[in-house]
């Protein structure tokens, strides 16, 4: 297959998974970076082998250049989507689209808008679609192993730690700076239930609220910072404990610390959380997204999906239980229990026996899928290697702003 070339905006966490998932394969190989950040500019160029001419502070400067490869990963922050991905679509760069498409309804469609007056091929990262779990789940779906699809509970698990890590300290702490907590962390979640279901639902509600990490819910006695608390070797949350945890474990290390210092050592991570932002306690920061809530949807034949997206569970796989007129499917993102009404037969399915990425990389397999399936729909052209398209994406985009505009009126939103 032919090598695909590669310019990414945005050389954090996200574009730099794709980019090395890229390079390991030997499907492609970037040649062109823009990122603001100067120690992430200067890594990720010399992890790459990218020449200082082609390693750009913004994605203007990587435009402006013209077109530099055959696709581009754009890896921005939610809210600067929009500007590089509709330039990028209008140069001839298929595009690679890290979640959510952008911050508003009306962005996300300009972009799909350009994608389509461009004739270029963009795939949002829904990694959820590409995972060898959702294959064999899906499969299972479309082949009537438990009739017709009745309803639905999906449980999203957020993690104590990471919603105090990413919606309480961090970038995705504030609705006005970054996005509603359901479209920054969860539109995979909904794009993902669409997908199963086949088909949009009719009607959406939901609710959902901040209802611990506030000031209201603050302790008596509590410092503004972890370091000089005295209740913090008692707190769940706990900055000293998560950050000082990671030290010595190259994933915790690229993830979370990476986000909290570019030290590796005890005393730069204690430096970091003295004067940071992830040294604050989660009863004293300017966040607003929800730390729960329910998204509740009825499709056009009368099923329903009940989806919990919760901060307080361990952070581990989605759990699913899917009703048919035939069957029975549970599913904790590794496993799936088969129980078949016709026969009263029982079965378990695991993922690891399906061919493709291990499902213990990044979400499930689904970052090394998306990454495969992008670059050899670019290679070949063939648009069909992709899960779905900017149209696609753009509905299911859509669920989540109907459910965001339901919790906000107390009201049934139909679509």
């Amino acid at each position: 297959m032919t090598e695909v070339t590669l310019a990414v905006a945005g050389g954090g966490l996200r574009g730099i998974t794709y980019a090395r998932r890229a390079h390991a394969t030997g499907a492609g190989r970037v040649v062109a970076v823009a990122e603001p950040d100067p120690r992430r500019r200067a890594e990720f160029a010399a992890e790459f082998g990218i020449p200082a001419e082609r390693a750009y502070h913004g994605w203007t400067e990587l435009a402006a250049a013209g077109r530099l490869a055959d696709a581009a990963i754009v890896a921005t922050h939610d809210r600067l989507h929009t500007g590089p991905a509709v330039t990028l679509a209008g140069l001839g760069y298929h595009i690679l689209l890290e979640k959510p498409m952008a911050a508003s309804e009306e962005e996300s469609a300009l972009i799909a808008e350009a994608a389509e007056r461009n004739g270029i091929l963009l795939a949002v990262c829904h990694v959820l679609r590409y995972t060898p779990y959702t294959r064999l789940l899906k499969g299972l779906l479309d082949e009537g192993r438990i009739g017709r699809l009745v309803s639905v509970q999906h449980l999203e698990p957020v993690g104590w730690w990471h919603q105090a890590h990413s919606f309480v300290r961090g970038h995705w702490r504030r609705q006005d700076t970054s996005a509603p907590m359901l479209l920054a962390k969860a539109c995979h979640d909904i794009d993902w239930l669409v997908h199963l279901f086949g088909r949009p639902p009719a009607r959406v509600s939901s609710f959902g609220s901040l209802s611990h990490f506030n000031a209201a819910q603050r302790p008596d006695g509590a410092a503004d910072r972890c370091l000089d608390c005295p209740l913090e070797p008692a707190c769940p949350y706990s900055a000293p404990r998560l950050y000082l945890g990671c030290l010595g474990d190259p994933g915790s290390e690229f993830w979370p610390l990476s986000a909290v210092t570019p030290g590796r050592t005890e005393q730069a991570v204690l430096d970091a959380l003295r004067t940071g932002p992830y040294g604050r306690c989660v009863y004293a920061c300017d966040n607003d997204v929800v730390d729960h809530q329910e998204v509740m949807m009825e499709f056009d034949d009368g099923a329903t999906c009940s989806f919990t997206m919760s901060a307080f569970t361990p952070m581990e796989h989605r759990r699913t239980r899917l009703f048919g007129t035939h069957g029975y499917i549970d599913g904790d993102g590794l496993t799936l229990r088969v129980v078949d009404f016709r026969t009263g037969t029982e079965e378990s399915l695991r993922t690891q026996d399906v061919p493709g990425p291990s499902a213990a990389d990044g979400h499930g397999g689904g970052d090394e899928g998306l990454t495969d399936a992008f670059l050899a729909a670019v290679a070949t052209g063939d648009a069909s290697l992709l899960r779905s398209d900017a149209a696609e994406s753009l509905m299911t985009h859509r669920v989540v702003w109907a459910a965001e505009r339901a919790r906000h009126t107390a009201s049934v939103v139909h679509l």
